[in-house]
Formats: C-alpha cells, sequence, structure tokens
C-alpha cells in the first residue's frame, strides 16, 4: 500500500515521540512491502513562533492533500502562563480538527499486565480493563460562541449540538460496540443540560438500530466516579467534546502512565493519530519521554487502512518491550533506557517480527539498533 502521511511533530517532546512512531512505520514498510512517503510540517508553539500562526496555510494544505496525519503534541508554558495571550498553540490542533472535520475522537484505555503496579489503583480494581472512548471533537462548548462583557467580569461559552453532530458519531460508537461486547454507554448531564437531553434523545433512537448493543446512561460525575471504582465495567463510552476530553484524561490514569495511550481523529474524508499526553517541556531534549502512545497511534493508523496484520505487529513489539523492561523512566524509575532506545527497540522486533529472544537488550540499552 502507498500512503502519504504528513507528520506534524508540534512543540516540547513532540518531535522525540513522533521520531520512535515513524522508526515503527518504516518497520512496517520493510517487513511489509508498504511505501509510506512522509512531509513535515509545523504547528503550534514553533509555528507561532516562525510564522505567527499557531496553524500555517501551508500546514493545513499538506494536511488535506495527505492520507493521514501523525501528530506528535501541542502546547508551551510561556502561553499557558500567560492567560491575555490573543494567540494559543491549541487553536492551532481546534482549527485543524475543524477544517478537516475531524468529528470522532476515538481513545483505547487499556491496563498491559506487565504495569498494573504501576497504576495508583489497586490491582484487583484495574485488571481486566479494556474500553474504548468515542468523543465528539467538533462541536460542543469548544466551538460554540465566547463572550465577555467591556471590563471582563462576566464571561460565557455556548454549548451546542445538532442532530448531525450527535447522529455521526453514535453511529461510529455503536458499530465499535457491536465489534466488542456489544455495550455501550452513553454519558451526559441530561438531569441539567438541554444539549445533553439532546445528546439522549438521539442516541436512545439509534439504539433501536442496534438492537444487539446494549445501551447504557450515566451522569458525568458518576461516569467519572465509577472509572475509578470500577473501570472493568465499560466497554464503549459515547459523550460529547468537554467531557470526553476531562474522562479521557482520568482514563489515562489506570494503566498508570499517560505515556502509554494513543488516540484517533476520525472525519469523512481525513484522519488525524496523536498521542494523548501533553507536550512535556520539561522533558524536551531529555531522551526520557515514553514513546509508546506515539507508536501505537502509528498502529491506529495502519488499522485505520484495514492494515491490521501489521498493527498487530506493532502493538506485540510493545507489548515486548514491556514485558522486557525496555521502558522509559516514567514506567521504571531505574530503567537506563531513553526514548530513542525504546524506539529502536519496538521497531527491530517489527522487522523481526517472530519469537527469538536472543537480541542483544544491552546493544539496544546503548542505542546500537538495526533500525536508524
Amino acid at each position: 500500500m502507498d500512503l502519504k502521511i504528513a507528520l506534524l511533530s508540534g512543540d516540547g517532546i513532540g518531535p522525540e515521540v513522533m521520531e520512535q512512531a515513524v522508526k515503527a512505520l518504516q518497520a512496517i514498510e520493510e517487513n511489509f512491502g508498504h511505501n509510506f512517503s512522509y512531509k513535515e510540517a509545523v504547528v503550534g508553539a514553533i509555528a507561532i513562533d516562525k510564522f505567527d500562526d499557531p496553524l500555517p496555510e501551508k500546514t493545513l494544505a499538506l494536511c488535506k492533500e495527505a492520507d493521514a496525519i501523525l501528530f506528535g503534541a501541542i502546547g508551551d508554558p510561556k502561553y499557558d502562563n500567560d492567560p491575555s495571550a490573543k494567540i494559543r498553540p491549541e487553536q492551532g490542533l481546534l482549527r485543524l480538527r475543524k477544517e478537516l472535520g475531524l468529528f470522532a475522537n476515538i481513545r483505547p484505555i487499556k491496563t498491559f499486565p506487565t504495569l498494573v503496579d504501576n497504576s495508583p489503583l489497586k490491582k484487583e480494581i484495574i485488571l481486566g480493563t479494556d474500553f474504548t472512548i468515542y468523543r465528539e471533537l467538533t462541536g460542543g462548548i469548544y466551538f460554540g460562541e465566547k463572550k465577555i462583557n467591556d471590563n471582563g467580569t462576566v464571561a460565557s461559552d455556548l454549548c451546542e449540538y445538532s442532530q448531525k453532530e450527535i447522529s455521526r458519531i453514535a453511529h461510529l460508537a455503536f458499530k465499535a460496540a457491536k465489534n466488542r461486547n456489544n455495550k455501550l454507554t452513553l454519558v451526559d448531564k441530561a438531569n441539567v443540560l438541554e444539549s445533553s437531553r439532546l445528546w439522549r434523545k438521539v442516541v436512545s433512537k439509534i439504539g433501536e438500530s442496534y438492537p444487539e448493543v446494549t445501551l447504557d446512561y450515566l451522569f458525568v460525575d458518576n461516569a467519572a466516579m465509577q472509572l475509578i471504582l470500577n473501570p472493568s465495567q465499560f466497554d464503549v463510552i459515547l459523550t460529547e467534546n468537554m467531557f470526553g476530553d476531562i474522562l479521557s484524561d482520568e482514563g489515562s490514569v489506570i494503566g498508570g502512565s499517560i505515556g502509554l495511550l494513543a488516540s484517533a481523529s476520525i472525519g469523512e474524508d481525513n484522519a488525524l493519530f496523536e498521542p494523548i499526553h501533553g507536550s512535556y517541556p520539561q522533558a524536551k531534549g531529555g531522551n526520557i519521554a515514553n514513546p509508546v502512545a506515539s507508536i501505537l497511534s502509528a498502529a491506529m493508523l495502519l488499522e485505520h487502512f484495514s492494515l491490521y496484520e501489521e498493527a498487530m505487529v506493532v502493538r506485540e513489539a510493545v507489548d515486548k518491550s514491556l514485558e522486557k523492561g525496555i521502558v522509559t523512566p516514567d514506567l521504571h524509575a531505574g530503567s537506563k533506557y531513553g526514548t530513542s532506545h525504546v524506539g529502536d527497540f519496538i521497531a527491530d522486533r517489527i522487522v523481526e517480527n517472530h519469537d527469538d529472544l536472543n537480541m542483544n537488550d544491552e546493544n539496544i540499552g546503548l542505542g546500537k539498533s538495526t533500525i536508524i
């Protein structure tokens, strides 16, 4: 298969983790005979510094021409600490989602057996956790009309949804549930919010077309509690933009590190794949950032194009790195392995694609990988 992939590494640790994801994709090319071409572009704080625009037109044009987008991370403390800033890195990502029609964000949440002790939750609570959050991505309060009065003492943000916006992501979530364990949970605040009542009305009607899927409802405050009390009860969670943003970050704690979780943002004609961690500027250039989420995002990219065997090989290589303890310090405080070392190991495992364990781990730890 030939694929054109736009690389938007962004800010902070974005370039470092994306480099490892590209290594994994290059290993897949070598192993399966595919041809992936890559073009880079700037977005976020680095784009503001260069072009005074978090999403330059050249970047947007490249994304529209690409088959898929691999995204790194976005954000910079100099904007986080300046509430008066008119231009912010995050505006670039929000605009990109809107321009490309990326209405569905898909975030798998699962526990890795070798890392259950890393979680702040008890092992007996998190074992067996494996669910996916479907978050609506281009509507709601993040994109609604924003107002502030002249003297800056009163502000408002409009949360608005249409039946069409709800319907298109609901169908994706029901189809995903059919391919999993036939259970879908709608998370809303229908006891208070009119927009949530519309969500419940539309999703309930659509549910009639998927009789094999059990549809449950949770208010968002209860859902946040249940994610901690009993996360293994969930299969597919469907929710609106802001609730999904909060719940998916809460879910990332279950597995013990936000550096493990990938995501896909899907539209009618475009798709973007990114780790859910932030730009982590404190770790920039330190070769300590966890690349697993970025590599698993590349696996989701492969799966999006029905390259299921290739995606499975990437995930098996990740599992092997966790099993053998070739991980970054966020997963093991005494680890001698850095970002690039973990990426090298995973890429090598993809190329080998068998159970031969004779690989010299010490060479991997020193960065002497065969994949460059």
